[in-house]
């Protein structure tokens, strides 16, 4: 967001508590700009080059998997302007990296290089170039592509439920989820596509009807 925005009469704070309800709508209605991210039904990769900051730490926290080039650093601006941050960093990051790291770096909106966040496993790699890292995530999202479309949909509702949930309630959702979601037709043709040595055909996922 840009900083402009953080200036003049629109930052005044609702007064009465009609008014505080509303803004909670407003702040819940961003946040789900981000949770929206890790409901989708595929994964989602995220390339940072350059600043990762403010709602971009937001944005990519709620992706599956994130490269980066080596330019790149990552910072929890909000600090640094007198707010906390509010649409998800402060959630997720805590379930990616030490919590006491993400203390640090909250509390002081200092910026974490590209390398550090790589040691830490917030990014899974850090490429020289914008150019690599695009290339290897394309790469990374082709080989994804190549898998059951239902058992990567599956392993990603297993990931984030077991994210938030203990080992014993997440291995119950698993069955029920396996239950639910076992494709005889797309085991049989990923062992036969591995005999025979050529890639696997799947069916895509149906659309998701709409609402409203």
């Amino acid at each position: 967001m840009a900083l402009d925005v953080f200036s003049g009469t629109s930052l005044a704070m609702p007064r009465t508590a009609a008014e505080r309800a509303g803004f909670r709508e407003v702040v819940l209605a961003l946040q789900q700009a981000f949770t929206a991210l890790e409901r989708l039904r595929m994964p989602v990769i995220a390339v940072i080059q350059g600043g990762c900051i403010g709602g971009g730490v937001d944005m990519v926290a709620a992706c599956d998997i994130r490269y980066a080039t080596a330019d790149a650093f990552f910072c929890i601006q909000e600090t640094n302007i007198g707010m906390a941050a509010d649409l998800g960093t402060l959630q997720r990051l805590p379930k990616l990296i030490p919590e006491g790291v993400v203390r640090e770096y909250a509390y002081s909106g200092r910026r974490m290089p590209a390398t550090r966040a790589r040691e830490l496993g917030l990014v899974n790699e850090v490429f020289p170039t914008q150019a690599e890292a695009l290339a290897a995530a394309d790469a990374l999202a082709r080989e994804i592509a190549s898998k059951a479309p239902t058992a990567v949909w599956g392993t990603k509702q297993a990931i984030v439920h077991a994210r938030d949930h203990g080992v014993a309630e997440s291995l119950d959702h698993m069955a029920l989820l396996q239950a639910a979601i076992w494709a005889s037709d797309d085991v049989r043709e990923a062992v036969m596509a591995a005999k025979e040595k050529r890639r696997p055909e799947f069916e895509d996922l149906p659309p998701i009807a709409k609402f409203g």
